[in-house]
């Protein structure tokens, strides 16, 4: 009996383990001091996150906050028992939403929901999300972790993530004077990102492969390969917008694709003529489609297909954009340009056709 009479319940009798809580966290600390920079000195045990702007850097700023979540690409991760490296989708689906709008990303924090709470499964979590904060220049400042036996069964859990950046006032994107004929830059993504699992998983199970299986599409079993982690482009465009003056819009590529992300920054009298045929979709998207059956149209707005970032820029000023974000080690193409979009059209209009 775990109770001694009547009323010797404990909060570990209704499944909350307390002990556990505290030793994650000091687990995780050295992880949130990794994170530190300007601005931030990365302790964490207050009940609430500081972050001095005037320390940062900035004189006359404008904060931009972003929240997301990795969606149901943790499934596979509780499936496959890997866990080091969601915490770097998770920051990476917000700062990549920051940085779209020119804002440098300052601060983060997550929030980790859980049945039973494994110390060292928190922790390799919380590594992942440290080292994306570290990739993306931001300190992680705070988070919570919940353990919440009743809501979320066997070893299931669930993530969310919050960011904030700052830009100097008037320096915010999209910028007001987008035009026909400027030019679209793609950015290639590092695979699927973090956006269509609930299909990915379909096809998986379709396609009779277990999640230990060898890819068939690359490197490593299944499992790891539909895991690499969304690109964290944050630096890379940074420095291109500081360095060329020239970017005047970015659109993060995440589900909805190319017709529901890049009409999002763009005037209604303009539409993005997209060249398919400068796509090089990675062999994960050619698998995807063709075990599941998927149609182009479908990958499209389903998927970035390869595609995790796009930047617009005069006509003039491409190369010098393409080059700055080359020299950060950005694959970068040109993917089409603005056009005149009539009354009602669509914001993204297609040509050729993509290799899939």
């Amino acid at each position: 009996m775990s109770q001694s009479g009547k009323n010797g319940l404990t909060y570990s009798d209704a499944g909350v383990d307390i002990d556990a809580g505290n030793l994650m966290v000091e687990k995780i600390k050295p992880h949130v001091r990794s994170t530190r920079r300007p601005g931030a000195d990365g302790e964490i045990g207050g009940f609430g996150g500081l972050f001095d702007l005037k320390a940062a850097g900035f004189r006359d700023p404008v904060l931009v906050a972003a929240n997301d979540g990795v969606g149901t690409k943790l499934k596979i991760a509780i499936d496959a028992d890997k866990h080091d490296t969601v915490g770097i989708d998770l920051v990476a689906m917000c700062v990549n939403d920051l940085v779209v709008q020119g804002a440098e990303p300052l601060f983060f924090l997550d929030y980790f929901a859980t049945g039973k709470l494994d110390p060292d499964q928190g922790a390799a979590i919380v590594a992942g999300i440290a080292a994306g904060c570290r990739e993306a220049g931001c300190a992680l400042i705070g988070g919570e972790t919940a353990e919440m036996p009743g809501m979320y069964s066997g070893g299931d859990y669930d993530l969310a993530g919050f960011a904030v950046g700052a830009a100097e006032r008037g320096q915010l994107l999209p910028a007001g004077d987008i035009a026909e004929g400027d030019v679209i830059l793609g950015l290639a993504s590092s695979g699927v990102h973090s956006n269509g699992y609930s299909l990915v998983r379909k096809i998986v199970a379709l396609s009779g492969l277990a999640w230990d299986a060898p890819a068939p599409f690359g490197e490593g079993t299944l499992a790891e390969a539909l895991m690499t982690p969304t690109r964290i482009y944050v630096k890379p465009l940074l420095k291109a917008i500081r360095e060329t003056g020239a970017i005047k819009a970015l659109a993060h590529i995440t589900g909805g694709g190319f017709p529901e992300n890049i009409p999002r920054v763009l005037p209604r009298h303009l539409a993005a003529e997209i060249d398919l045929d400068a796509v090089k979709p990675p062999a994960v998207f050619s698998w995807l489609a063709k075990t599941g059956g998927v149609a182009a149209n479908e990958m499209l707005r389903t998927f970035n297909c390869g595609v995790g970032m796009i930047a617009v820029a005069p006509a003039a000023e491409a190369d010098r954009v393409a080059a700055v974000l080359a020299g950060e080690g950005e694959t970068v193409f040109p993917l089409g340009r603005m056009v005149a979009r009539e009354e009602g059209a669509a914001g993204t209009i297609y040509k050729g056709s993509l290799a899939l």
